[in-house]
């Protein structure tokens, strides 16, 4: 009788055991899935939001119509690159993935405050930064469930600022952020998905 007691307990903490990565790993699923449709939804606001806010010839989001040079641009302002996302792999794991996508909306974050601050219409750029921190919030999430590392690296984007002297620069400013905001989000999507196939699936 006692070792049926026994075994009994056994098989129930085993079930018990067992549930607790599956009940995790359906958070997980549905924080990724989230994260994945704000990004969408990032990715679908900003061609409005650079048609209300930039409206000086030669800054459009199509390449085909020959737009300003943003390598120049970029370095011109001063503006920060976000770090690279890339395919998980042994030498890119889960956990700088995700510190990378972390540290790259963080900068955005920062950027769009800077750039908004100096529109004459800020609203749109405010409620893409909005989203953007959400995002953010996703990815921390992601990253406690994940029981990987978080750190938070610093991005600095003070000096922007001192270079949005006239509205050509501010505007110029905001083509080029917009611009490097949807190649990461279109990165970022990219990277969700991976993890999803690779560690949620």
């Amino acid at each position: 009788m006692n070792v049926f007691i026994l075994f009994a307990l056994q098989l129930s903490l085993a079930c018990v055991t067992r549930a607790a990565p599956t009940g995790q790993m359906s958070e997980l699923t549905r924080v990724v899935e989230g994260a994945q449709s704000l990004v969408k939804k990032v990715l679908g606001d900003i061609p409005a939001v650079h048609g209300s806010s930039v409206a000086s010839p030669g800054m459009t989001l199509d390449p085909a119509e020959g737009s300003v040079n943003l390598e120049y641009m970029e370095a011109l302002l001063e503006i920060p690159s976000a770090p690279k996302l890339q395919p998980l792999a042994p030498d890119f794991t889960l956990e700088t993935c995700l510190n990378h996508m972390s540290a790259g909306l963080r900068l955005y974050s920062g950027l769009l405050q800077v750039v908004g601050a100096r529109l004459s219409s800020p609203l749109p750029l405010s409620q893409l930064h909005a989203d953007i921190k959400d995002l953010k919030a996703q990815v921390h999430k992601i990253q406690e469930l994940s029981r990987v590392s978080s750190v938070e690296a610093q991005m600095d984007v003070s000096g922007v600022s001192s270079h949005l002297t006239g509205d050509y620069e501010v505007q110029l400013a905001a083509h080029v952020v917009l611009s490097h905001l949807r190649s990461f989000t279109q990165d970022t999507y990219r990277s969700l998905r991976n993890i999803a196939q690779t560690t949620v699936a």
